[in-house]
């Protein structure tokens, strides 16, 4: 399949270093974001755009989510940039539920770890939500990419 992320590669120049838990989560969500996804780039502007499959770099640069695409023998295909704005709030709750379910594993019972990870869960889909109606126009994912690419959203805008 051509439409497809085949190499991500996350930006985290100048931000702190990530916690061991947030680092396993990075690894976690490049892994399975690698193993299947689904990501095009529709023509813009009358002009198309190369077949993937693409590399796809992840920076946080002047406050921005900066997609840096380029097809798999690194030709660039382009750039764009989304505010953070719109994700901060959904990102602070995120981690903070997840927060709550690390803490929650070592010391509760399965049924209260549960309860929290259905919220965490309902959260996350909130923000892969977000990121879907952001990406309108500039790219195609479907709902498992949208969740995986949320996840490196939350590593990147909170840095560790």
């Amino acid at each position: 399949m051509t439409n497809r992320i085949c190499h991500i590669e996350i930006d985290d120049t100048g931000l702190p270093a990530p916690t061991p838990e947030i680092e396993q989560e990075r690894k976690v969500a490049v892994f399975d974001l690698l193993e299947e996804n689904s990501f095009a780039i529709p023509p813009r502007k009358g002009v198309d755009i190369p077949d993937g499959p693409y590399r796809l770099k992840l920076a946080i640069r002047d406050r921005r989510l900066v997609f840096d695409i380029a097809t798999e023998d690194e030709t660039k295909v382009g750039e764009f940039h989304l505010a953070l704005g719109p994700f901060r709030q959904v990102v602070k709750d995120y981690f903070s539920i997840c927060e709550s379910y690390f803490d929650a594993v070592k010391k509760l019972p399965p049924s209260q770890i549960e309860t929290i990870d259905m919220a965490r869960r309902g959260i996350h889909d909130e923000g892969s939500r977000v990121l879907q109606e952001r990406l309108d126009g500039k790219a195609d994912v479907d709902k498992p990419t949208a969740r995986r690419l949320f996840t490196l959203i939350c590593v990147l805008h909170f840095g560790g």
